[in-house]
């Protein structure tokens, strides 16, 4: 390599290589970092939304027995088991659709 044009073209070439790699190897890590920070993200969101609503299944339990949490039922009347599992039902689908809303909205 006597010609020094030919060595400041090869490293140019060389510089242009090395630093192409260096951006794509940064460039994978962010996105990787990112995809690990959404997917704890949504599994946090998950596990909140479970707790959210077996807390309230229970509270709604209870209130639909008419009794506190710390107390026994003593002869309350018969209770519409079916009705109230449809209520809960619904009630979750409800808070399905509005934490869908929230998740579309927050994209």
């Amino acid at each position: 390599m006597s010609n020094p044009l030919v060595q400041a073209f090869f490293v140019g070439r060389a510089v242009a290589e090395v630093i192409n790699e260096r951006v794509e190897v940064a460039l994978t890590d962010a996105l990787s970092e990112l995809g690990k920070f959404d997917a704890e993200a949504r599994e946090q969101l998950r596990q909140f939304t479970d707790e959210v609503i077996t807390r309230a299944n229970r509270a709604a339990e209870t209130a639909g027995s008419g009794r506190t949490p710390g107390t026994t039922q003593t002869n309350a009347g018969p209770v519409d088991l079916q009705a109230e599992i449809d209520e809960l039902r619904a009630e979750i689908a409800l808070l399905r659709t509005e934490l869908q809303k929230y998740r579309t909205s927050s994209k």
